[in-house]
């Protein structure tokens, strides 16, 4: 049974008008894209890690060990994971800090929130394989409307997840409230590549490889095409910069990882 957490305006994409928002490549009413998400990952979630390792080339490891690493987590800290799903950034917090006996002494945890009950299913499997059960818990939840009290959570990280939002600066205004002062704020996401060479090639990647390796290995390549147009479509580094900022966060830093193609962005609720 999914637990409650522990007491702890739109962006549009060019073309699209305030009542659709994007979907992959297509814009589509708002009301429905938070069911066409869900549908897409109930439909890979139990091939979902394998197919990071191979879309990736498993450079979605060394990414998520870099925004850790730049997160610093203390064991004291009540972190919020959202969009976690399979637990993956959420497992990697937790054996940071020590795991749980060194959470539970200092009073601190992870919850993942996420609204696929199969990603949390495929979590919950992961979690309590490596022992980690008493320090991480699974929330069924919205990222627009998290059930947390104002000012709970000392960190809230959201990684490969923003983009999948209806709404995502709904999300980012959500991170603002669920966040103490002097809270920390943390989105690894897919950006736009920097270096001049490397869109072209990115882009057919995206078009061509994604939806094959996804046909074949997860038999859904349509998850996948979305997935790549959901890339193109998000906004880039400085932009969501810009919107880190408008939910009222300071001190927003970015780090591009092999030249864009993923970036994290770091804030400080102040």
């Amino acid at each position: 049974m999914d637990k409650a957490p522990r007491n702890f305006g739109p962006a549009q994409a060019p073309g699209a008008s305030p009542d659709t928002v994007p979907f992959g490549a297509a814009d589509i009413p708002a009301s429905e894209k938070a069911g066409r998400v869900g549908a897409v990952f109930e439909s890979v979630a139990p091939r979902y890690d394998v197919m990071n390792d191979l879309m990736s080339f498993g450079a979605h490891r060394l990414w998520k060990a870099a925004a850790v690493d730049w997160l610093m987590p203390l064991p004291a800290w009540r972190v919020l994971d959202v969009a976690g799903g399979t637990g993956d950034m959420a497992i990697r917090i937790a054996r940071r800090v020590g795991g749980p006996a060194a959470m539970a002494a200092a009073g601190g945890g992870v919850t993942v929130i996420d609204t696929s009950a199969a990603m949390m299913a495929v979590g919950r499997q992961r979690v309590a394989a490596r022992g980690l059960g008493p320090a991480i818990e699974f929330c069924a939840g919205d990222a627009e409307s998290l059930a947390v009290a104002d000012g709970a959570a000392d960190a809230y990280v959201i990684a490969f997840g923003l983009r999948n939002v209806t709404h995502p600066m709904r999300a980012l205004e959500e991170a603002y409230r669920v966040l103490a002062p002097g809270g920390r704020f943390l989105c690894l996401e897919f950006s736009k590549p920097r270096w001049p060479l490397l869109g072209p090639v990115y882009d057919r990647y995206c078009d061509h490889v994604l939806p094959w390796v996804g046909g074949m290995v997860a038999d859904d390549a349509e998850a996948y095409c979305y997935l790549g147009e959901s890339i193109r479509r998000f906004p880039d580094q400085k932009r969501l910069a810009a919107m880190i900022e408008a939910a009222g966060f300071g001190q927003v830093r970015v780090r591009d990882l092999i030249g864009g193609i993923a970036a994290i962005h770091s804030a400080w609720r102040l």
